[in-house]
């Protein structure tokens, strides 16, 4: 039985940023893959890297970063390897973009409608203005906002109406991969909910895959196929969303499951992780969460443990654990 690729495969990428203090490295020797109409859950504090990731796989990473090794294969072609010409061909029409705050990507001097012309027109040059317009309408439907809003400026809409702008913007051209980073920031509860629940619709009724990137793992185990949970910089554990609820392997995901709150509870001790995130610029030698870690042995400090197989789909970073295990 022949065995389909999967949409999007990562080898071992590494991105660094270039400060007067040093070299950061955001995201270092990080590999996975994404297989068509599924969703990856991206979850870690802010600053371990998981925007810097999402953004190299269309190569947005801002200056001074720059991605310095690695592969970002998008059905078998190296993103990494296209030309200017043809990253701003594959963006938007093969894999997009949805940003985390929604205020600051719309034009705020633009319609709304104007954005999907714009976008539209700019892939498509045949469709006329009329015909996007209608194809913008037909979208909004989809990410339920009425079709008359079109008209409106981005300071007109609510919060959440907004992130279901740049959600159908993302999904206008049909892309095979869409990339929503932390698409429930600033949203209140509920509204937050609606907007992971369109995500799900929109992937299912689109065919599309989904790259989720948060720091709420509740979020991404509820919602998620599979898990990379990152720490400063490095992938420490990717599994099976299931796999990481039921059997989480590295202290720092079981300290993120720990901390989760149950509303199911009368009573209960909220538990956090001690101490905070590395200096980037400052790693600790050794395993990067070894000063955070309540089980950690003199060799953490000592030695950086690699990425294994320790159990079927599931990856660790952890001295604990040797391949197999």
């Amino acid at each position: 039985m022949k065995v389909s690729q999967p949409l999007l495969t990562v080898n071992d990428l590494t991105v660094e940023y270039w400060a007067r203090r040093g070299k950061v490295r955001a995201v270092e020797g990080v590999s996975f893959s994404v297989d068509k109409s599924e969703t990856l859950g991206v979850v870690g504090e802010s600053g371990c890297g998981k925007s810097t990731l999402g953004l190299s796989l269309m190569q947005l990473v801002p200056y001074p970063g720059r991605i310095v090794k690695g592969e970002i294969l998008l059905n078998g072609r190296d993103v990494l390897r296209f030309s200017a010409n043809e990253m701003r061909n594959l963006r938007g029409k093969d894999i997009s973009y949805v940003f985390q705050d929604p205020m600051t990507s719309l034009n705020p001097v633009k319609k709304i409608g104007a954005h999907f012309v714009e976008l539209i027109r700019a892939h498509e040059p045949k469709v006329s203005e009329k015909e996007a317009v209608a194809r913008a309408r037909k979208l909004f439907k989809d990410v339920g906002i009425q079709s008359e809003r079109i008209g409106d400026y981005p300071h007109q809409l609510s919060g959440g109406m907004r992130q279901r702008v740049m959600i159908a913007l993302a999904i206008a051209l049909n892309p095979s991969l869409v990339i929503a980073d932390e698409p429930t920031t600033a949203l209140d509860v509920i509204v937050q909910a609606k907007i992971l629940d369109l995500l799900n619709a929109l992937r299912d009724a689109y065919g599309m895959a989904l790259v989720l990137i948060t720091h709420d793992l509740s979020i991404v185990l509820e919602r998620s196929d599979r898990i990379i949970v990152m720490y400063a910089g490095h992938m420490v554990e990717y599994a099976r969303s299931a796999d990481i609820f039921k059997n989480p392997q590295h202290p720092y995901t079981q300290g993120l499951l720990k901390a989760i709150p149950n509303v199911e509870l009368d009573e209960q001790t909220l538990n956090a992780i001690a101490g905070s995130p590395p200096d980037l610029l400052n790693l600790p030698k050794g395993c990067r969460f070894w000063p955070r870690c309540y089980c950690a042995k003199i060799r953490c400090g000592e030695e950086e443990p690699p990425l294994i197989n320790t159990a079927p789909d599931h990856y660790v970073r952890c001295g604990k654990y040797k391949e197999g295990e």
